[in-house]
């Protein structure tokens, strides 16, 4: 037994170094030294950056202090702002001139947030993390307070808050306007979440097997990243046969069914890397090729992608992209998902649908320089049981746009 278990831990190692060199070959020295530190921190000057803009609030709004919340791995203005990734529950206050605090839930996680968290100090929540940031705000001089929130608070929590204060600011629209633009050090960290995700589908291809339970499929997925620091955001599958098909989207719950020789899985996949992930959807047939229904399909969906991407630059307007999906309707299909939406510290404007699938009012927004996008192109029958969907995140630079994907577009073939 003990041979054993040592062969499999050697096998492992050996394992893990090969990745790493393929990780080598992928990014950059200065995003491998990200991977390897004790735990992934951006720059003192980043993280200065981000406090001046809760400066900014605070006096804009003229408010006494600004409340960050978060829950149950939600919230992520929280990470943003002190890089501690929200476990339990977290809130964090600031005002001006006095360090922020930030209380978590539970007891043991304190150790490690205090470690983690930049120049701010760390306390447990006790029987509420609220409730502490309360007595705080109290300590700090001024009763009924004027204060701006950031984060999913819930009714109660708002509630006991209102009953403390002057007025409550909602900050969620300042701060999702705010992560449109990403600095230089955050695109380091979503090129590392891409090349994470890059390895998942890798994986997927390599190791899915005729017979495999679709619950398998994230299996796959998961143990190309996690022994670099990430986890899962999203692994979503739409699997079925192609000569009877009954999806047409990726599902968010794989089926206890069996990958079978003619099926097709689609695919939508993003390792999260300390909040910062790529997402690239692909196709792969099992077995066979693709029947001349997903041939057509697979074909309208890159030349929808192509289109998009012809015309992302600094400059071009939400309206435009949209102008830009007609291709989908000529082509005689539709889509299920969004087709375009903002990426990188939420699920940001523009979010775009198209002629026969709108996603909500076009919003009047430009792309400008920085703005990281999702193009995601899910094309369906009109009957909603055949679908494909192929797409990746992209940045918008000076001049154009780049993807942060290096895995070849096109129906892929296992088996």
């Amino acid at each position: 037994m003990w041979a054993r278990l040592y062969k499999i831990s050697l096998g492992n190692n050996i394992m893990a170094r090969e990745t790493k060199e393929l990780l080598a070959e992928r990014l950059t020295e200065s995003q491998m030294r990200v991977i390897e530190q004790e735990f992934p921190r951006f720059s003192n000057s980043e993280m200065d950056q981000r406090r001046r803009l809760i400066k900014d609030w605070l006096n804009k709004y003229d408010l006494d202090h600004i409340i960050l919340y978060g829950a149950y791995w939600a919230g992520n203005s929280v990470v943003y702002f002190t890089g501690w990734p929200v476990t339990a529950e977290a809130a964090v206050l600031f005002s001006n001139d006095i360090k922020p605090i930030m209380y978590v839930q539970f007891y043991n996680h304190v150790p490690q947030a205090t470690k983690i968290a930049y120049e701010t100090d760390v306390g447990p929540g006790k029987e509420s993390s609220i409730k502490m940031i309360i007595k705080e705000m109290e300590k700090r001089g001024k009763k009924n307070s004027r204060i701006g929130i950031i984060g999913p608070l819930t009714m109660s929590l708002f509630r006991s808050l209102e009953e403390r204060t002057s007025e409550i600011i909602d900050l969620n629209q300042e701060y999702g306007m705010a992560r449109l633009i990403k600095s230089e050090e955050e695109f380091e960290w979503l090129k590392i979440g891409a090349v994470l995700s890059d390895l998942s589908y890798e994986s997927l291809l390599e190791n899915t097997q005729i017979g495999d339970n679709e619950r398998l499929l994230g299996d796959h997925v998961e143990r190309s990243y996690l022994k670099w620091g990430a986890t899962n955001l999203i692994h979503f599958f739409g699997a079925t046969n192609m000569a009877n098909p009954d999806c047409c989207v990726p599902r968010q719950w794989p089926l206890n069914r069996s990958i079978s020789k003619g099926d097709i899985i689609f695919t939508e996949i993003s390792a999260d890397f300390w909040d910062y992930s790529g997402q690239i959807l692909r196709s792969f047939t099992v077995g066979e090729e693709p029947t001349p229904l997903y041939r057509d399909l697979h074909f309208t969906a890159e030349k929808t992608f192509d289109e998009i991407m012809k015309i992302l630059k600094p400059g071009t307007s939400a309206q435009d992209i949209f102008n830009a999906t007609s291709v989908i309707e000529e082509a005689g299909f539709s889509i299920y998902d969004d087709l375009v939406h903002g990426y990188g510290g939420g699920y940001l404007q523009p979010i775009l649908g198209c002629k026969s699938r709108p996603a909500g009012p076009i919003p009047d927004l430009i792309l400008k320089p920085g703005m990281c996008m999702v193009v995601q192109p899910n094309i369906i029958t009109l009957d909603q049981k055949a679908g494909v969907q192929t797409g990746e995140a992209v940045r918008i630079t000076q001049n154009g746009v780049e993807s942060l994907h290096s895995i070849p577009r096109g129906i892929h073939r296992i088996h």
